[in-house]
């Protein structure tokens, strides 16, 4: 894929994760529709959902945010934990919810955060992944110099 199509494609998936998760987070901080039941039917008390709300919020905040790349390397992995962590806690609950709604949608968005994270820019990665060797940095240095021109 090219530069520029995967940085659409970074930037379109990131939004969507972003906008997911906030929302989501939002509405755990103010309990808002059934945010209330989907804890409480699982066995959680009602107090999670403060904590859940906040790491959301600050999660979205620290993928945004340029700089800070092993910030954005533990969000994602937070995302990644505490979208997992609720499928399998409905799942455990045998609370599967419409459909399999209540794993699903944590899937899903687990899934955005997959792939918001694989096609970061090189500009948020922490170091160097396996496999990224010094022949391929400089056919990216390459590539790059030569979209400028």
């Amino acid at each position: 894929m090219k530069t520029n199509g995967k940085m659409i494609a970074y930037w379109t998936v990131t939004s969507l994760l972003a906008i997911s998760i906030t929302l989501s987070g939002i509405g755990q901080l103010l309990r808002y529709g059934g945010n209330v039941e989907l804890v409480t039917h699982i066995g959680f008390p009602l107090y999670v959902t403060n904590i859940l709300g906040s790491w959301k919020i600050l999660g979205v905040i620290a993928i945004l945010m340029p700089g800070f790349p092993r910030l954005k390397e533990w969000a994602h992995a937070g995302i990644f934990f505490l979208m997992t962590g609720a499928a399998l806690s409905h799942l455990f609950a045998n609370d599967y919810g419409d459909y399999g709604f209540n794993m699903i949608l944590p899937l899903f968005y687990a899934a955005l955060n997959i792939a918001s994270w694989s096609l970061r820019p090189q500009s948020r990665i922490l170091g160097s992944l396996p496999g990224n060797t010094e022949k391929r940095q400089k056919k990216q240095r390459s590539v790059s110099s030569s979209n400028f021109l």
